[in-house]
């Protein structure tokens, strides 16, 4: 029998503890993988909870369960978890322990703490570890929300295909070799890669087994002479070529089990005969073998004495890492892919550049849309503003899918940072007050990803106030130099100071880093509040990263304007060289919204020139007159009329 409601799921993993001898059991969000989304195979922690946000461990004990998550998920978690007996522990609050912190303050002597092996990275199955065992308590790497599962989803099975080289760029066999010479430099025979974003980027191999990121589970192995991908041979067999159109998605935590829609006539998304070639024979020619997606832990018991093994034990899962045999020695380190991914080259950045024109062309028709729509009587809701933009998107050239799930937030839904429309939950637009859309898309030349706040009507002096500190912040960060070095650690101060002086605050990171084609958040860059012991990673050229402040008032709006930047290079001297940030996203900042009595003679400066970029860029693909016209306006210059 199958428990149906939380209380019901809780109550029967309990039953298995007490059979187990099990004092407490873990279940964070995450999959062999250590993916932010996860295939519905791997949401244990949503199925057992009711929870699901993409971030959040589930701690359950003989009479306690508690749902640990940050700032981005307080009011959909008490929602979400109300009448069902599990506590909201709410993450970075003073004098809230964390998960593990608050197991170590529990725990007894000879206690046992469950958690699954393949949900816990290396490192963080570590650091669990020697807390327990400090405590005189022992982890025990056991599953037991599967012993209950019993209707579990089975894993994705959707075609893999390839990037076309036009767009990757640099050939798999480049790509394999740049590792290998890495590898050699770290003194490494082998490196194991479980990151799906990194498989797919070093094999020019796109797939869609996790909504909105065009991934395949996988490991990969790669030695001196070749690499092996664990993957199922049938989802190569096939010679899809790359989607182009259609929907992939209606939530974050969702899985995609259907293959990738096919191309339209009006995407890029079609290969030539070369590009549609049998995938396993391209594979081969380029020195990777196939094997099954489970055998990668008998491959590496299998690895030869005096093997020397790249990983980074926070990308690899502890599932993995113990099939690794005691004669093997373990290099730990960042892996080489990660960095390479991250740093976008000329030709990858041009691409990034044209998928920016056609993004904005569809938001610029999108906004417009919405605003005549409402201006003509139509009843609109948050959901219809979904369907919308993913339709513009979807004729856009060279289109893949939606790169996360659109949040479109209207007045005090908007105070949600990652507030998601249903069908049972959700409001109609009004002429009146903000809307906050946040939507993103996958090109085979990029990824997007785009925040906007949009007047439908009349507002208030306090949502233009919090509407321009937002601004400020934005452009104190888009206008920074900083030396080469330098982390997003550091200068993600510079956008909060606008909003600091005015004694307010976000609970989120300022950026994340964004991929090619790839997961909307990727790393290794981010740039957000120094945390204890946390590595810095330097800004590099080539890096693409958000810029996306905000200011949230539950019950009345909430703001947040986000562009896309890469670093670029900005001259050195005496004092070595400089960095700045070029912005990429080209869509209208509503002017409406803004109080331009809080605006310096620079900001405005720069609000006009990225205005004018803008139309610039996006007016020759517009064929609508009225769409034209609307970017027009909302292009209009501030700075003069401020003087007037």
């Amino acid at each position: 029998m199958n428990p149906t409601t939380v209380p019901e799921r809780i109550a029967a993993l309990r039953g298995v503890m007490q059979q187990c001898g099990i004092t407490a059991c873990v279940v964070p969000t995450a999959d062999p993988h250590l993916s932010e989304y996860l295939p519905a195979h791997w949401q244990a922690r949503a199925w057992l909870s009711g929870f699901t946000g993409s971030a959040g461990t589930l701690v359950v004990t003989r009479d306690f369960a508690g749902l640990w998550t940050d700032s981005r998920y307080f009011s959909q978690a008490e929602r979400q978890l109300a009448g069902s007996g599990i506590e909201l522990v709410k993450l970075n609050v003073p004098h809230t322990p964390e998960h593990v912190e608050w197991l170590c303050a529990h725990v007894r002597e000879g206690d046992m703490v469950a958690c699954a092996a393949d949900m816990l990275s290396l490192a963080s199955e570590r650091t669990l570890r020697k807390a327990l065992t400090e405590h005189g308590a022992e982890l025990v790497e056991d599953d037991l929300p599967a012993s209950i599962w019993n209707d579990r989803p089975p894993l994705p099975h959707a075609p893999i295909y390839e990037h076309p080289l036009e767009y990757a760029i640099h050939a798999r066999a480049e790509k394999l070799t740049d590792v290998r010479e890495a590898m050699q430099k770290a003194g490494a025979t082998h490196h194991v890669v479980s990151a799906l974003d990194e498989i797919a980027w070093v094999l020019n191999l796109r797939g869609s087994d996790v909504r909105y990121n065009p991934v395949f589970l996988s490991h990969l192995l790669i030695d001196m002479e070749g690499a092996t991908l664990f993957v199922e041979a049938s989802k190569l067999e096939t010679k899809a070529p790359p989607p182009s159109g259609g929907r992939q998605g209606g939530g974050h935590l969702a899985s995609n089990d259907t293959p990738p829609p096919q191309p339209s006539p009006a995407g890029g998304g079609r290969t030539n005969a070369s590009e549609r070639r049998e995938l396993l024979g391209c594979l081969r020619g380029d020195g990777v073998r196939i094997e099954r997606y489970e055998a990668i832990g008998d491959a590496l018991a299998k690895l030869p004495r005096k093997s020397r093994l790249l990983l980074a034990p926070s990308q690899i899962s502890a599932a993995v890492a113990h099939a690794i045999p005691d004669h093997v020695t373990l290099v730990e380190a960042p892996g080489p892919i990660s960095a390479a991914k991250a740093r976008k080259g000329d030709k990858e950045m041009d691409h990034v550049r044209e998928a920016m024109r056609r993004d904005g062309v569809a938001l610029v028709r999108g906004a417009r849309w919405i605003e005549q729509s409402l201006k003509d009587g139509k009843r609109l809701t948050e959901l219809d503003v979904d369907s919308k933009l993913r339709e513009l998107r979807s004729r856009q050239p060279g289109f893949v899918s939606e790169s996360f799930s659109t949040i479109a937030g209207y007045e005090a839904n908007a105070a949600l940072p990652h507030y998601s429309a249903t069908a049972e939950s959700h409001s109609e637009l009004k002429p009146k007050g903000m809307l906050l859309i946040d939507s993103g898309a996958q090109y085979l030349g990029g990824t997007t990803d785009v925040t906007r706040m949009w007047a439908l009507g009349e507002t208030t002096p306090e949502q233009r106030r919090d509407v321009t500190l937002v601004l400020k912040g934005v452009i104190a960060l888009s206008r920074a130099k900083f030396p080469r070095g330098a982390s997003g650690q550091q200068l993600d101060a510079l956008a909060r100071a606008p909003i600091w002086a005015a004694g307010v605050d976000y609970g989120h990171g300022t950026g994340h880093g964004v991929g090619y084609c790839l997961n909307v958040h990727e790393g290794p860059q981010s740039i957000r509040p120094p945390r204890s012991a946390q590595h810095l990673e330097p800004m590099d050229v080539g890096m693409i990263t958000s810029i996306e402040p905000g200011i949230y008032k539950p019950g009345r709006h909430g703001v947040r304007i986000e562009n896309l930047a890469a670093t670029i290079p900005a001259g050195d001297g005496e004092f070595g060289e400089f960095l700045a940030f070029e912005t990429l996203t080209l869509c209208p900042i509503d002017t409406r919204l803004l109080d331009l009595s809080m605006l310096h003679a620079e900001e405005l400066a720069w609000l006009d020139a990225y205005h004018a970029t803008v139309r610039e860029r996006i007016a020759p693909l517009l064929d609508d007159p009225v769409d034209s016209a609307w970017l027009d306006a909302r292009c209009a210059p501030l700075a003069k009329a401020k003087a007037a």
